[in-house]
């Protein structure tokens, strides 16, 4: 994967739409009936270099935020990025399941996380300890890359996902972009609601799409 370091401009050059990807997350998120309140505990679940920790610190300072990722060098960019906001965050390098969280948080994180887990019981596993580390009612924004629709234009899409990346100046070398575009198992729409609802979640309410990209808001059952 590109260093941490250059993670953030890189992707920004990617993904269409990711600038504004955390800004959005968190929105949604402080809108919801249960982190609205007032010291709400709230997980990021992949944390990354805390791009959403950034905006959680900026528009909810009163939140009182879990931040984990199973890399430690994520984890110390992350911690770099926010400085002195970072005092008061528990910090922790493990998975989600590795949490072992049960009705903890008010809601959750996740940008571009289940895009990279293969689906053979490794999503729902992962979905299930989300939902699992909940509150009844908790919800959940999740931003993956997702399998495209059968179409006549998909091609044309593509080739403007690539003339989307030459225009913003994209200058990851092979090596970083095979790290972030290759590896990956997208799911389509189908089979990430069966998923979803499988795990304990209601059906999921799309609340964002650039290209391939799409955001959706989740919200524990029970």
């Amino acid at each position: 994967m590109a260093a941490p370091l250059g993670y953030d401009l890189t992707v920004q050059q990617l993904i269409p739409g990711y600038a504004s990807l955390a800004r959005l997350a968190v929105a949604l998120l402080a809108a919801s009936q249960r982190a609205s309140l007032p010291g709400a505990s709230v997980l990021v679940a992949g944390c990354g270099t805390g791009a959403e920790l950034v905006e959680a610190r900026s528009q909810r300072p009163d939140w009182q935020l879990r931040a984990i990722d199973p890399s430690a060098e994520m984890l110390a960019e992350a911690q770099q990025r926010l400085g002195p906001a970072s005092e008061g965050i528990n910090w922790q390098q493990t998975t989600v399941e590795g949490l072992e969280a049960q009705s903890c948080f008010a809601g959750a994180l996740s940008v571009l996380v289940l895009q990279s887990l293969p689906d053979d019981g490794t999503k729902l596993a992962f979905l299930t300890a989300l939902a699992r580390s909940l509150e009844p009612g908790g919800q959940l924004v999740l931003v993956d890359l997702m399998a495209p629709d059968r179409s006549p234009l998909q091609a044309q899409v593509e080739a403007a996902w690539l003339g989307f990346q030459r225009a913003s100046g994209l200058t990851a070398d092979t090596e970083e972009l095979e790290a972030l575009t290759h590896g990956l198992h997208p799911i389509g729409r189908a089979r990430l609601t069966a998923l979803v609802n499988a795990a304990g979640f209601g059906d999921p309410a799309r609340i964002f799409q650039a290209l391939g990209y799409e955001g959706f808001l989740l919200q524990r059952l029970g």
